[in-house]
């Protein structure tokens, strides 16, 4: 199943559909917070004053995450108001478009889950399954995208100092040794 997602120019074609609906959700919500007035402040409030508890115990489930927002997220609200909604706007160009495409879907897992741990439910688990179809699919989601172009160009960039005897330890190490005689 996972090599049919990988590598079929099929699941491409679905992923292609998936991707640009996941798109679409991230960059609508990017868009209204960066066009109109967004203020984080109220959501971190209400992320810290009640946050996600155990009904049995009545503790904390996620005591460093709240500690994050309370300690750092809060006292730089203006930085979140400005992160958030440029991250979400990036997110959804970057899966609409097909590029960076698994990076993408990454970092809106990664916010997603950001969410969650706030306790908002919200979209944030339709996202979190639709976006690791798209991350599992790796290179293949991007395949009818920028990515095609994209990817080589990246890899031809990255490699290009490791010919000719580059600074690469992997190469070195795979590189045949003569044995003393």
């Amino acid at each position: 199943m996972m090599n049919v997602l990988r590598e079929h120019v099929y699941a491409a074609g679905l992923l292609l559909v998936l991707r640009i609906y996941l798109g679409w959700m991230w960059l609508t919500s990017g868009w209204h917070k960066l066009t109109g007035e967004f203020d984080s402040t109220g959501f971190l409030n209400n992320a810290i004053n009640k946050p996600v508890l155990d009904r049995a115990t009545n503790e904390l489930i996620y005591p460093n995450y709240t500690a994050f927002l309370n300690h750092f997220a809060l006292p730089n609200a203006k930085l979140i108001n400005f992160i958030i909604p440029l991250g979400e706007t990036l997110v959804g160009l970057g899966l609409i478009l097909g590029a960076l495409t698994t990076a993408a879907a990454g970092f809106g897992l990664l916010m997603n889950f950001m969410f969650l741990f706030a306790g908002t439910v919200s979209t944030n688990p339709w996202m979190i399954l639709l976006g690791g179809i798209v991350l599992v699919a790796g290179a293949n989601a991007g395949k009818f995208g920028a990515d095609y172009y994209l990817l080589p160009l990246l890899r031809k960039w990255f490699h290009l100092n490791y010919r000719n005897g580059g600074h690469n330890p992997i190469a070195k190490s795979r590189m045949k040794v003569p044995a003393h005689k």
